[in-house]
């Protein structure tokens, strides 16, 4: 791994790889962190906290090369979520810039070399990591690569790099040979565009960036070889303006268990009017369960279940094994022509009155209405209903009342399916990548719960 690793940052010395950033620099970084590992009488557990790309990704190269287990954190929490980091991870060192840099007084384990620890709350808003390795993270790379026929990939990064959306653009980059750019997604709402042909590069976002962009750069934006959409799904009138606008929109499904996409929708079929998420890429395998072990044929929902080589080996701290198969929590179907699609998540739908509904459908519909910039629908407890759909929205005026957005979905759903209770918010709990934290969720509900005797 060393050899390999640092020689081949070292071949690309001349190369104009790292644009929009210092290469000599980045390369004294990696150089500076790899001898401070080896003169180490052992592989310390590495806690890597930078906020700065350019020295998260140098840390993460350094510690790669030297074989030493790192956990991705981050340096902008709150100082009792670090405290919660630490508590969970016991690093034995801590690299940050944000933070007291530090050697950690917890003693010295036993733990796989080289494992790469990345956070994934998920949607629960408790702190676990996903176990990968080089290997994980590179058949994710090279699958990708395969699945597009790119000789190169270059990547325009928006997304912060220590999560697995951000970290997969620097790995396809890096290991095709491809050019990087990492960019601030601040810059390009204030109108700061680089220097850059974007035919020439892929950019990954997520559905709230890329509803910003198409008010502000769809011109632009269109011009990329291909825009990556992942960390959350795209509602339908995101994805018909994206085609009003010749987006050559990717939709993706993945997760950090599985180092991102396992399936993913070529722009092609996209504009041609496919809504699903695409079809699946040559390293996965994905098939529908039911409810006993049977697996479903094309055409009925169930579990959906993928064997990947970019599969984690499983979860810390719960040593709970993920490979070779992992059981998602997502409900969706496979067509007979391989394309998949999801429904919603199965631990979220709500049952209400003794029927299925799925917050997707209604959140779909309140977007379509144009009346929200951002919403969010679960079930509440109700003493008649068992649960209550109930939507939490970001109006985009203040004169967005709920019977508005009650008659406006009139006609679009189901009366089972249209919320009972609506609750106007300044923004909601989305993580960097667009999920929801249901746990700071329920808190900003708490209020209501409480009023009505939930």
């Amino acid at each position: 791994m060393e050899s390999a690793q640092l020689s081949y940052i070292y071949n690309r010395v001349g190369d104009d790889w790292w644009l929009g950033g210092d290469r000599l620099q980045f390369y004294q970084l990696i150089a500076q962190r790899y001898q401070e590992l080896i003169a180490l009488d052992y592989l310390p557990k590495i806690l890597l906290a930078e906020s700065q790309p350019n020295r998260f990704l140098a840390g993460f190269i350094a510690a790669q090369a030297a074989s030493c287990p790192v956990f991705f954190g981050n340096s902008n929490c709150t100082d009792a979520e670090w405290q919660q980091v630490l508590s969970l991870v016991k690093p034995q060192l801590i690299w940050t810039d944000n933070r007291e840099r530090q050697y950690s007084p917890f003693s010295a384990v036993s733990y796989p070399h080289a494992i790469i620890a990345i956070p994934t709350g998920g949607s629960s808003g408790k702190l676990r990591f996903a176990l990968h390795n080089w290997d994980t993270l590179t058949a994710s790379a090279r699958s990708f690569q395969k699945y597009f026929q790119l000789e190169q990939v270059n990547s325009f990064c928006v997304l912060p790099v220590d999560r697995i959306g951000g970290l997969m653009q620097f790995i396809r980059s890096w290991t095709s040979g491809g050019k990087l750019i990492i960019w601030s997604f601040k810059s390009l709402l204030a109108g700061k565009l680089p220097d850059l042909n974007p035919a020439e590069f892929t950019i990954s976002l997520v559905p709230t960036q890329l509803q910003r962009l198409l008010e502000i750069s769809p011109n632009w934006l269109s011009q990329f070889q291909m825009v990556l959409l992942g960390g959350a799904p795209g509602w339908t009138e995101l994805l018909n303006a994206a085609r009003k606008h010749r987006i050559p929109l990717a939709p993706t499904y993945g997760m950090t268990e599985t180092a991102s996409q396992v399936a993913t929708l070529k722009p092609e079929d996209f504009l041609g009017g496919n809504n699903s998420c695409g079809q699946v890429l040559p390293h996965a395998e994905i098939t529908i369960g039911g409810n006993s072990a049977e697996m479903l044929p094309p055409g009925e929902m169930g579990i959906v279940n993928i064997k990947a080589d970019s599969l984690a080996l499983g979860y810390y701290p719960e040593s709970q094994i993920i490979a070779p198969q992992f059981a998602t929590d997502d409900l969706g179907y496979l067509d007979a022509e391989g394309y998949l699609y999801i429904v919603g998540r199965n631990s979220q739908k709500i049952i209400t009155g003794g029927v299925n509904v799925f917050p997707a459908e209604v959140e779909a519909a309140i977007f379509a209405t144009n009346l929200v910039s951002d919403v969010v629908v679960i079930g509440i407890p109700d003493s008649y209903w068992g649960e209550a759909v109930t939507a939490i929205y970001v109006a985009r005026s203040h004169e967005v009342l709920p019977e508005h957005l009650a008659a406006a979905i009139a006609s679009t759903l189901s009366k089972f399916k249209q919320p009972k209770h609506w609750l106007n918010v300044a923004s909601l709990p989305r993580n960097s990548q667009g999920k929801i934290n249901q746990k700071e969720l329920l808190s900003l509900l708490k209020p209501t719960l409480d009023r009505e005797g939930k």
